[in-house]
């Protein structure tokens, strides 16, 4: 016989059910709506595809052969490789190349914004269920899914992997309302749910680092200071110290890719991610630089900034004030903290804030300050959901349809189409010539503008030092994989074997099973291993440093810690 206690928690998760079904129905035609150009037009290439569609190419093709968690990017710089994938977010490369070995490849790009943007509209219904009515949280999704700076990503940037990373900000706050307690719980939380809290917006956290660095960055500060901000004008220590505590163990969940790329950045030219064209005080609001395709784009990003931060601020002034004899359909306890957030990534986007570019660390690294579009798009999207839900709400309903409309037809008449890009790449690497390297990823002491689009695998360096033809090393190349190299050698004289490889401190070259140190080239830094006289086998691998199974370590504790927090945790009975 069913309890009455069974029956209710049946009746509550199916109503639950039921409630997210036209979440996620509105969330897939919303995202559909935007790919839908793509039907006809191809494939938007923006400023960034290109990495991306290598990136996907590289690690599916790695898989094939058995690596499961790629660090070099086997055909980057012409086949010299790069180690791209220790210092660029997994989550996002990862995503597309398993796109990849289901999909035709020109589908993938389409296929990964459906799925990205629809769970961005979901994570946001999640978000706005708590604080709004259900008509009101379901307008909230489609402010998120379609917001105007997904769309000048979708169709101008290209940025796939930052594109993924705003679909968890939601999440985020989600996690790091419930740890500063503003989404009207009747009782304050006990510190069994402030764990729990504290875990979700680690995981959040994490999600975010491991799909874009500079939005993981800009997690970072806004976290600190809503945790900061709610801990002063309460004073009261628990928003900080359990804030504080989802950070720190947020940063341990991605240790296996922070670690390794903030010890090994000065293995490569990290500097180049802030070369020209690249600097904050380039990128600022409405900036007129002496490229003219650069403040065209940058005055583009700036009026699509404009419109998002006139609609959050009109907005939520309509979210805050109160209907007569009605209460605020925003509790007051989110409107204030969704206002910080407002405030803070407006401040950062204009030129004044320069001084805060130059001394907050790391900050530099989100380059563009245009960038903090993603923060403001959370209370963007809530705001809205408020406004319509109020009287008169279907005026805002018709003014912000109008609004993204508009952006999106713009965007998509301004940004370039092409059907060549990835299939063109895929040749690149099917014969062998692979694709251009990245300027921040070159190893230190490497020019890649100097490589050779056309090299062998193996070849003598010193063929001056060879008496004649008779004389020449016999090369056989054994095995060519992306993690390990391997050459047989015939040789009467020693000599100087070149690799189509570049010199990184992972790569641990052998001769005869003894370790020996290879030399660069003068032009590039190409890996030159010397060779004795005789039979001789040359062995290249790339190995585990310190700082790659320290950080799994790392990721490890702090998964066993938020298991062991969510599976000891228990709720209070009703």
């Amino acid at each position: 016989m069913t309890s009455p206690s069974e029956t209710l928690s049946t009746f509550s998760w199916q109503a639950r059910i039921r409630g997210w079904i036209p979440a996620f129905l509105i969330s897939f035609l919303i995202s559909l709506t935007i790919v839908s150009p793509f039907f006809w037009l191809g494939t938007a290439t923006g400023h960034d595809f290109q990495y991306h569609a290598a990136s996907w190419l590289d690690a599916a093709g790695q898989w094939k052969e058995g690596v499961v968690y790629p660090r070099w990017t086997e055909w980057a710089n012409y086949g010299f490789g790069e180690p791209r994938f220790i210092f660029y977010p997994p989550n996002s490369w990862m995503l597309g190349a398993a796109l990849g070995t289901i999909l035709q490849w020109h589908r993938v790009p389409m296929v990964f914004i459906l799925l990205v943007q629809t769970f961005g509209g979901l994570s946001a219904f999640a978000l706005a269920r708590r604080i709004l009515p259900n008509k009101a949280a379901l307008f909230c999704a489609v402010c998120y899914a379609a917001n105007p700076y997904a769309l000048l990503i979708v169709y101008m940037r290209s940025d796939f992997a930052e594109l993924l990373a705003n679909a968890f900000f939601p999440l985020l706050f989600i996690a790091a309302f419930q740890i500063c307690d503003v989404l009207g719980s009747r009782q304050p939380l006990c510190g069994a749910a402030l764990r729990r809290a504290a875990a979700g917006f680690a995981l959040a956290f994490a999600l975010i680092w491991l799909s874009n660095a500079p939005a993981g960055v800009i997690a970072s500060y806004s976290s600190a200071i809503l945790f900061g901000f709610v801990a002063f004008r309460r004073k009261a220590w628990q928003p900080l110290l359990y804030g504080t505590a989802g950070l720190a163990l947020g940063f341990c969940l991605c240790g296996f890719y922070l670690l390794p790329a903030a010890y090994e950045q000065r293995w490569v030219n990290i500097a180049q991610a802030l070369s020209a064209g690249l600097l904050p005080s380039e990128n600022f609001l409405y900036t007129v630089i002496n490229d003219p395709e650069h403040t065209l784009f940058n005055w583009i990003a700036s009026t699509i900034a404009v419109l998002l931060m006139l609609l959050t601020g009109l907005a939520a002034l309509r979210a805050h004030r109160k209907e007569p004899q009605q209460e605020s359909a925003l509790a007051e306890r989110v409107w204030l903290p969704l206002l910080l957030l407002v405030a803070m990534a407006t401040l950062l986007m204009l030129r004044l804030s320069s001084p805060l570019w130059q001394v907050l660390p790391k900050l530099r690294f989100v380059q563009f300050p245009w960038r903090w579009m993603s923060l403001l798009c959370v209370p963007f999207a809530v705001f809205l959901g408020s406004a319509m839900a109020r009287r008169r709400g279907w005026i805002w309903a018709v003014v912000t349809f109008a609004l993204l409309g508009g952006t999106a037809a713009v965007l998509v008449h301004t940004g370039w189409w092409d059907t060549q890009d990835l299939p063109a790449l895929r040749v690149a690497i099917a014969d062998g010539s692979g694709f251009d390297g990245t300027d921040e990823y070159d190893p230190a002491g490497d020019d890649h503008t100097n490589l050779p689009t056309k090299s062998p695998e193996a070849l003598v360096m010193d063929t001056d030092s060879i008496p004649g033809p008779n004389s020449r090393p016999t090369i056989r190349v054994d095995r060519w994989s992306p993690e390990e190299k391997e050459v047989s050698v015939s040789a009467r004289e020693p000599f100087f074997l070149g690799l189509r490889l570049l010199n990184y401190p992972a790569w641990r070259a052998e001769v005869n099973g003894a370790v020996v140190t290879p030399r660069g080239g003068d032009d590039y830094n190409q890996m030159i291993v010397p060779v004795p006289a005789g039979e001789s086998h040359i062995r290249v691998r790339f190995v585990r440093t310190w700082d790659r199974t320290l950080g799994g370590v790392l990721t490890l504790l702090g998964a066993a810690t938020v298991i062991g927090i969510l599976g000891t945790s228990r709720r209070r009975p009703a």
